[in-house]
């Protein structure tokens, strides 16, 4: 099998979204540019994790750069949502943030996640580019769309469903 690389430079928007109710839904991130979409699957974790990086990235970026204006966070919901076709390409095993000073662009690092016994050289990786307004953005629109979904204990920080959670942190008694 061939290892995938893509890069989408530069990303003409970029966003992520969940399908499904809430304990069984599949979380997206998706990017546009002139002639394709890109989708991939990412778990709930990997976009809470890439929307509190993202805020500490920019603002570290800011400090560096201080004669940068701020990005943005700024959107609206009908534009953050997803588009068909939804057709991922892999689920992702790895996120990682870059910044590219000389074309202020952010660039987020997404690499395949393998099976046991799948070849390290074949996992597929894409390198979306992004402006920092449009990585700010779906850094709140990625905290919304997470939280939108089953309640997290405050105890043992899982999921919660509607008819009760073991939780190991109160010795398996239901909360």
């Amino acid at each position: 099998m061939s290892r995938l690389e893509i890069d989408v430079d530069p990303c003409e928007h970029i966003t992520a979204d969940a399908i499904g109710q809430p304990g069984k839904r599949v979380f997206y991130l998706q990017a546009y540019e002139p002639q394709r979409t890109i989708t991939v699957i990412i778990e709930k974790a990997q976009l809470l994790s890439l929307a509190i990086g993202v805020e500490q990235f920019i603002s570290q970026i800011n400090t560096e750069n201080p004669d940068i204006p701020e990005a943005s966070g700024d959107y609206l919901e009908e534009s953050m949502r997803i588009h068909p076709p939804v057709d991922p390409l892999f689920r992702v095993g790895e996120i990682g943030l870059g910044y590219d000073k000389d074309r202020d662009r952010v660039v987020v690092f997404a690499k395949e996640l393998l099976t046991e016994d799948a070849d390290p050289e074949t996992a597929g990786s894409i390198r979306f580019w992004c402006t920092r307004d449009q990585i700010r953005k779906l850094a709140r629109w990625g905290t919304e769309v997470a939280a939108r979904g089953r309640t997290i204990c405050p105890q043992c920080s899982q999921p919660m469903e509607p008819e009760g959670h073991f939780c190991p942190k109160k010795n398996g008694h239901l909360s």
